[in-house]
């Protein structure tokens, strides 16, 4: 089954995400995707400290709960950068608001937050860095043993200053090497990472055929920041998926993905 992680890059305000999560979780019940809802509380490595970081953990969490409570089913991923944000998440009474938990990119070798998400029932979602080799990932998976579910997320590979490229023969080396779900992240792979001064460039029209070569090549898992005004966003604006363009590119996801079966 197909699985596609999609949403803004912060939580900008409930209506907002309230709009993006019900028009992705629609057009993924369209065709029969399996669909978690994506927003971040803060982000925590913004190049500039000007940066906008969102709205913060509590707030953030009770916006979860009310997406919840609104929409029947759906379930949410958001990323973590402390253990002290991970137990304020997951260990607050029975409820969790959260599904899984992403560790960020900058953050995949931090042995003790990688642990302390794997203590909890959420699934752990784990980006692979920037900077490391397919088969870097075995250190990764040696740190999450006791967890519910691991997945690791490629989001392209360094290549130079303010570069990243997709490397598709490393993708099918972490296929054919490790028994965890890969995910592909869309759209932050065509980041420029720090390519316009105090913030990220990227381009957001490789996305569509980026995401049709990882399906035909095997690939099940996808990750797409969206948004209904991806110019104007908050953050990582340049390399975001239009929300409206969301139903095409679900659509050629799904249609390689079944021309290979």
């Amino acid at each position: 089954m197909v699985r596609i992680i999609a949403g803004p890059c912060q939580h900008e305000s409930i209506g907002k995400s309230g709009e993006i999560a019900e028009h992705c979780k629609q057009v993924c019940d369209k065709y029969g995707v399996d669909y978690y809802f994506k927003a971040s509380f803060d982000k925590a490595n913004r190049t500039s400290i000007d940066g906008e970081r969102g709205l913060g953990l509590v707030p953030t969490l009770h916006a979860f709960i009310d997406l919840k409570n609104e929409l029947s089913g759906l379930k949410i991923l958001t990323d973590v950068h402390t253990v002290d944000q991970i137990r304020t998440l997951c260990y607050q009474g029975s409820y969790s608001a959260v599904d899984v938990l992403q560790i960020p990119a900058f953050l995949c070798r931090q042995t003790d937050l990688i642990i302390e998400a794997c203590k909890t029932d959420c699934i752990v979602n784990i980006k692979k860095g920037q900077f490391l080799a397919p088969w870097d990932v075995n250190g990764i998976l040696s740190k999450t043993k006791k967890a519910k579910e691991v997945w690791i997320t490629e989001r392209g590979t360094s290549f130079g200053y303010n570069n990243l490229v997709v490397d598709f023969t490393g993708m099918q080396y972490i296929l054919d090497n490790y028994d965890v779900p890969l995910v592909f992240d869309c759209t932050h792979s065509v980041q420029k990472p720090g390519g316009q001064g105090n913030s990220s460039g990227g381009n957001r029209d490789y996305v569509p055929a980026l995401s049709r070569a990882a399906s035909a090549m095997g690939v099940s898992n996808f990750f797409l920041e969206v948004h209904p005004d991806p110019d104007n966003a908050p953050s990582d604006g340049p390399n975001m998926l239009n929300l409206k363009d969301f139903d095409q590119v679900v659509d050629n996801i799904m249609e390689y993905n079944y021309a290979q079966h």
